[in-house]
C-alpha cells in the first residue's frame, strides 16, 4: 500500500497549481508612453522587459478616434484586473484627445506587431512593433 501512495502523492504535488506566485505590484509600474496621431505611433517600436510591470499610456493627439491593436501581445500579457475591460478584441480604443492607461506585465519574449484597425489607418503607416526581451 505504501508503494502506491508515494507515486500518487508525487503526482498530486506535480499537478497542483503553484500557490507561491505573487501578484504583480501594480503601484510601482514603469510608464511607457505611445502617442497616437494621424497615421502613426510614436514611438513605433516599444522595447519591454519580460517580468517588469508597466503602465502603457496611450495618448491620442488627433481629434478622431484610433485604437492600439496587438492581439498576440495582449493575449500573453498579465493585465491588472481593473484594466482588463479596456482591452477588447486584442486592442484598446482611444478617442480623440483622450489618454488611456493599462497596467501590464509583458508575456513571453518575442516580437509582436501592433496597428490601428480603423479603416485604412494601418495602410497609411499606423503600425508598430513591440519587442519583449
Amino acid at each position: 500500500m505504501r508503494r502506491l501512495m508515494a507515486p500518487a502523492l508525487l503526482a498530486v504535488a506535480l499537478l497542483a497549481p503553484m500557490s507561491n506566485a505573487q501578484p504583480p505590484e501594480w503601484t510601482g509600474a514603469q510608464t511607457v508612453s505611445v502617442e497616437l496621431s494621424n497615421f502613426k505611433f510614436t514611438p513605433a517600436t516599444l522595447t519591454l522587459q519580460h517580468g517588469v510591470v508597466y503602465r502603457l499610456r496611450l495618448s491620442n493627439t488627433s481629434s478622431g478616434g484610433h485604437d492600439f491593436v496587438a492581439k498576440e501581445f495582449f493575449a500573453g500579457a498579465s493585465i491588472a484586473p481593473e484594466d482588463r475591460a479596456k482591452i477588447r478584441n486584442g486592442g484598446i480604443d482611444v478617442d480623440g484627445k483622450e489618454t488611456v492607461e493599462v497596467r501590464l506585465v509583458a508575456g513571453q519574449p518575442g516580437t509582436y506587431k501592433s496597428h490601428c484597425s480603423h479603416f485604412m489607418h494601418s495602410s497609411f503607416g499606423m503600425t508598430g512593433t513591440i519587442v519583449v526581451r
